[in-house]
Formats: C-alpha cells, structure tokens, sequence
C-alpha cells in the first residue's frame, strides 16, 4: 500500500492557513498528511485587510457559512475601490466588480459610448453606466440577482476584513479537518545530498519534521524557496518605486462605505478600508520621495477616527522570485512576491497559487521524482498571474498627470514593460482592452483605470457602426435610468451589514437557538 504524501506547511499567516485549509477541504486523508509549522514569536505582516470577488469563491469552495466568518473576521461588503487624485487633482473613479454597459451588436459597451461622444450627443460620464458604481455611490449593498438577464445581477462582490482574524478562522476550521499544527521555528533544513530536495526540518526545540512536499510560507524571509535553494528575486522596483508603507487602524467613523478608498499622495498613496469594529489606514510611499516621518504626520492627519495604535512601517519590494515551484517546494504568498496593495490582490494570489496547486498536486505514488511538467506549468501560470497584476498597477502610475511633482513625473516618463505599452497602445488606438477568461483584470477593470485617469481613444471598432445612431442614442438613455432606479431602491450598505452579519444578526440568531 502506498504511504500517504506528507505535506509539510512552513508559517502561517493567511497564505499558510489558506493553503491549509484548501489542501484539507480537498485532498483525501488517507492520501495526504497536512502538517503546519508556525511559531507565535514570528509576527505576520497582517495588515491586508481588502480582497478581490475570487476570495467568495475560495471560502464557498471550503463550505463556510458566510454570516458566520463575516461576523468572525468583522468583515464588510466591498464592491469596488475608489481612486481619488490619481488622474489629476479633484478627479475621482471606481475600479468597479461589475460590468460597464452592455454589449450591443456583438460590441463591447466602449466602442458604443465612444462612438456617441464622438458625435456630440449628451452622455452621462461613463462611470454611470457601471451598476456596482451606482451602489458605490450611494452606499448601498444587496446579493446580486440570480436571473441574469437582471441589471441587478451584473456585479459580484468581495470583502473587507481583519486578516489576523481570517488567519485564525481558517486555523480553527482546518485543524478541526485534520491538520496537524506544529509550534516551532525552524532551525535547519536538511537537503537531499544529489537532488537538493528538502527532506526534513529540524525545529529549535530538537523535533524533525520529515516531508515528501513543501509549501514555503514564510513571509518575505522565503526561508525555504529563497534561502535554502536559491531562486533569485526578480526587482521591479523600476516600475514600482514604492518600497514602504505605514499601516494604522482607527475608530471607526466618516462613511461605511461598501468599498476601499486609494487617495493619490506626494510621494505614494493613502489607502481607506472599513471594517465593522474599525476602519484600517495605510499610506504606501517611496522612500526615495517622502520621508517616513512626514508620511506618518499625513497619515494620521488623514484619519476619520481616532488612532488605535502606532503606525506600523512596513519595508518591501517589489518583484517576485523567477520561480515559485523548485525541486519539492512551493512557494505562496510573500515568499513567492510581493505587489504594492494598490488592487487588492496579496490574497487572490494566495489563493491562486493554492488553487493551482490543487490542480497540478502530486500524487502519494510519486513522492520522490515529481513530474518536471508539473512544475513547469505550474510556474508558467504564476509567471501570468505576476505580469498581468503588474502591469495593471504600473498603469495607475503612468496614466497619471500630476506635472511637477517628482514621484508622479518620474513614473509617468519612465520606460514600461513592452507587455503594458502595447495594451496602452491598443487602447489609445481602437478602444480595445485586454479581455482574459481566466485570473486578473479583464475589460472592465482596464476601462475602469483608463477612462477614469483621462485616457481616451482615437477611434471606436467599427462594427459599432451597425446600430443606428438614435437607436443608440434611446438605448445609452434607457441604460443609465434602468441602473439608477434599481440602484435608488437598493438596502444602505450599514443597515445590510447589521442585519446579516452583524451584533443584531448574531444576537438574534442566539435568541433565535436558544429558543429551539
């Protein structure tokens, strides 16, 4: 009989108990032995606190009540971000989880609304025709409908939440499934002499940890990928020039709104998150442009609320190793690259990398020589998902017309990678954007940054030209009042909060137990 694969987990966190949780909801016990090492003197990071849409699929793929880890991680509804000052000072857009429009004639919505401003007709800015937007905007927050053919079923949804409490719900739901965890640090890593592998880890208390598979999710110290088997880092801080963060929570108070706020700064930009106990703050800058303590002084001049801690400075960056997956390990999180919080995306790569790894997971029978094909696809689709986010967040930076002020001139001259100049291009030029089936930003995320930073194009897809101009003309009017009447009579974001994750909720679902 063949022994089970033993998967040993390196640090916790969210990328730790995340790929815990996952490999346990998933893989069979009697196959796989999930073991997860993490010391409570090792602090996290800590500090992501907004998630994209995928996260509701991750937590659904693991069948947690929803109410209940909202309520658990003091989490809110989040239909989008905000950006304030990006394009130009006083201008102010929604990256929306939502569509723009809809396709008319087998067009996207773009060339449509192009075409019509072209020639002359009245249009509502192009934002308004996003119904998550029209929710943004008045602070409301309902399930999207389940018919499709509903305006009120074309946007989704993601959450904020504290993710030290994430960390520890996942650590709670998956022990309880039968993972095993280990409080320890690690104090040596033995090595296969030929092939390299790791074979076993051995703790400061003495324990050796014997392992088939390893998960590196050590933070950015990548103990095991980086340190031990030496797979280069790749900087992108020519793109990405902020490499600092200080990170504060405060009382919550100003709007409970249903999504996070990026306000352009100086030397970087200041991010806005509300939970239901607090509202979290950051302010991500380049050291080469803003000292730290005049970051602090604006930080804390920017608060709605009353500070709860000392800032937390935080020192990164960007880039990624050039390989997440080397001989039997793989690294998540941290350890495989870190990106600026612009979009919210530390999580979803967390949880693609879990996701991926599921897919491509070895099995018992091969412990010992896993497949190089594997691994070769495995890093391929990392490789994607790095560049793609990438290049989105390179494009907040350039797009920007910010003249005179250093950090935003340098980022708005400098070369770029060919991969984002040539979306740019392609846009500027026929109003097309990338569109992908699968991880980041597609359509509507790329228009949602163009046109909301001052980007317009030449020229629309001709193929637009079938729908006769008044009919497009009735049919942008008809769109705009069906998204803002359903928007007028949706629930207020706070009053839905309360009900269904709430204290009320939890108070009445208590009272409601206690009587059965």
């Amino acid at each position: 009989m063949t022994s089970p694969l033993r998967i040993v987990i390196v640090g916790g966190g969210s990328a730790g108990w995340m790929c815990a949780a996952a490999l346990a909801r998933v893989l069979h016990p009697a196959r796989y032995n999930i073991t997860l090492i993490e010391s409570d003197e090792i602090g996290t990071v800590g500090v992501g606190e907004a998630t994209l849409p995928h996260i509701k699929t991750f937590n659904d793929l693991l069948g947690i009540d929803e109410a209940q880890f909202m309520r658990d991680t003091q989490a809110t509804f989040k239909l989008g971000i905000e950006f304030r000052n990006w394009g130009r000072t006083g201008d102010r857009y929604i990256h929306p989880f939502g569509v723009f429009g809809e396709p008319w004639g087998g067009v996207d919505f773009q060339h449509h609304w192009v075409r019509a401003k072209q020639a002359g007709h009245e249009l509502a800015p192009f934002q308004e025709y996003s119904y998550a937007i029209a929710a943004c905007r008045r602070n409301a927050f309902e399930f999207p409908n389940t018919d499709t053919k509903s305006i009120r079923s074309t946007y989704a949804y993601a959450y904020h939440f504290d993710a030290g409490l994430y960390a520890s719900f996942l650590r709670s739901w998956a022990t309880q499934r039968g993972v095993r965890r280990i409080e320890g640090q690690v104090a040596n890593i033995g090595q296969h002499a030929q092939s390299g592998d790791i074979e076993t880890l051995t703790l400061k208390s003495g324990e050796k940890i014997a392992g088939d598979l390893f998960v590196d999710c050590t933070g950015f110290r990548s103990l095991l990928l980086g340190t031990t088997l030496k797979v280069q880092w790749e900087d992108w801080n020519q793109w990405l020039p902020c490499d600092r963060a200080l990170a504060v929570p405060c009382d919550r108070a100003g709007e409970f709104t249903p999504y996070t706020r990026s306000t352009s700064q100086t030397g970087g930009w200041i991010w806005r998150i509300p939970l239901q106990h607090r509202t979290g703050n950051g302010y991500v800058f380049s050291s080469r442009f803003l000292s730290e303590d005049l970051a602090r002084e604006r930080l804390l001049g920017a608060l709605d609320g009353a500070a709860r801690a000392e800032p937390k400075l935080l020192k990164f960056s960007a880039g990624r190793r050039v390989r997440t997956w080397k001989n039997n390990c793989i690294a998540v999180g941290l350890a495989s690259g870190f990106l600026e919080p612009l979009e919210s995306t530390s999580i979803f790569l967390i949880q693609a990398a879990v996701i991926d790894l599921l897919r491509l997971m070895p099995t018992p029978e091969s412990a010992g020589r896993i497949d190089p094909r594997l691994v070769a696809e495995f890093n391929r689709l990392s490789d994607i998902q790095y560049e793609r986010v990438r290049d989105f967040l390179i494009l907040h930076y350039r797009a920007n017309h910010h003249e005179g002020v250093p950090l935003w001139d340098h980022v708005r001259t400098m070369p770029i990678p060919d991969s984002l100049a040539h979306k740019i291009s392609l846009f500027e030029s026929r109003g097309h954007v990338p569109f992908y089936k699968d991880g980041l930003f597609s359509r509507d995320s790329w228009l949602s940054v163009l046109f909301g930073q001052g980007l317009m194009p030449r020229h629309y897809d001709a193929l637009a030209n079938a729908v006769p101009i008044d009919d497009l003309d009735a049919r942008l009017r008809e769109l705009h009042a069906r998204i803002a009447s359903n928007a007028d009579a949706m629930s207020s974001h706070s009053e839905f909060i309360a009900h269904y994750c709430g204290e009320t909720s939890s108070r009445a679902t208590q009272t409601s137990a206690a009587a059965s």
